[in-house]
């Protein structure tokens, strides 16, 4: 069998009509430069449309919504106390421009206000400082115990930023230009962007684990609904949120920003009873730290596959 030509992923869809729509939305990546895969799942009937949606890709901060679901569950078990006073030292925290990341002045923060700035505005020093108390192997752990098999958490958030800076030193547009570079090669400088050694998962494990969180199917009940109402507290809303901005809609979503990784997943949720959920992983050529018109693509991509999934 020969292989897809580059930029023609493999579509999926359960009627031709949503295959229309999956080809359209690769389309339209395409003719930006983007590469990656995208799915959206109807939560309720199982309906699906999407593409090259078995790809491992790095996740960057989406891996937060994993970490909060083994942390919340600790919580709802009474191994954890949300009220727990954690201390965050700047100077030996976790890179980042939001959050406690960017504070310059140490502070005390507790549990469970740790978790609401990591999903809330994606603050690594607060996901780092989570992972001093629920440490990467245990997530990991639990996430296979769980079923998950397409999501690996392998590394602190912080640990990009080092890999990153190991390979370019201070120069962030140099490590740009070796992410793109390694990516269309397969020899990845940056440790953390090498699917053998990165915090990873694919857009159907993403999803997967999207709607067992919407459907109480992992996890205590108590962690579920908790990370439901955190992430429909995200700042962030240009990309899936984009064109899907209705006072009858509400988007719970996590975004990850690396390098040239652009990424987001979330729940679409209607007045009308409608749950989709989606997983948008992207990645770009382009030398630019901000690609609005690519954020805008991922938004009318889940536009597109919203209408197209709702009953």
């Amino acid at each position: 069998m020969s292989a897809a030509p580059a930029n023609r992923p493999v579509c999926v869809a359960d009627d031709v009509d949503l295959l229309d729509v999956a080809e359209a939305i690769a389309a339209d990546w395409a003719a930006l430069g983007v590469r990656g895969s995208f799915l959206a799942r109807h939560i309720d009937t199982g309906e699906q449309l999407g593409f090259a949606v078995d790809e491992p890709v790095p996740l960057a901060s989406v891996v937060k919504v994993p970490l909060a679901l083994v942390a919340l569950d600790r919580i709802a078990a009474g191994k954890l106390d949300a009220a727990q006073p954690v201390f965050v030292d700047p100077s030996t925290s976790s890179v980042g421009p939001t959050g406690l990341a960017a504070f310059r002045h140490p502070a005390t923060v507790a549990v469970g206000d740790l978790l609401h700035l990591m999903l809330s505005v994606s603050d690594n020093a607060a996901a780092d400082a989570l992972l001093d108390l629920v440490p990467v192997v245990d997530v990991d752990a639990r996430l296979r115990a769980w079923g998950c098999s397409g999501i690996r958490m392998r590394h602190r958030l912080n640990r990009m930023y080092e890999c990153a800076a190991g390979a370019a030193g201070k120069d962030f547009s140099l490590a740009l230009e070796l992410a793109i570079r390694d990516d269309h090669s397969g020899r990845h400088t940056i440790e953390t962007l090498d699917p053998e050694h990165a915090n990873l998962g694919s857009a159907a494990a993403l999803v997967d684990l999207l709607r067992r969180v919407w459907q109480d199917d992992i996890a205590h009940p108590e962690a579920t609904a908790e990370l439901r109402r955190l992430m429909g507290r995200q700042v962030f809303t240009q990309r899936l949120a984009s064109e899907l901005r209705a006072d009858t809609l509400r988007l719970h979503g996590k975004t990850g920003t690396f390098l040239h990784l652009r990424h987001e997943i979330g729940v679409v949720e209607a007045a009308g009873g409608d749950r989709v959920a989606m997983a948008a992983l992207t990645r770009s050529d382009r030398r630019a730290n901000l690609a609005p018109d690519i954020d805008l693509a991922i938004g009318t991509s889940a536009r597109h596959a919203f209408e197209a999934l709702r009953r």
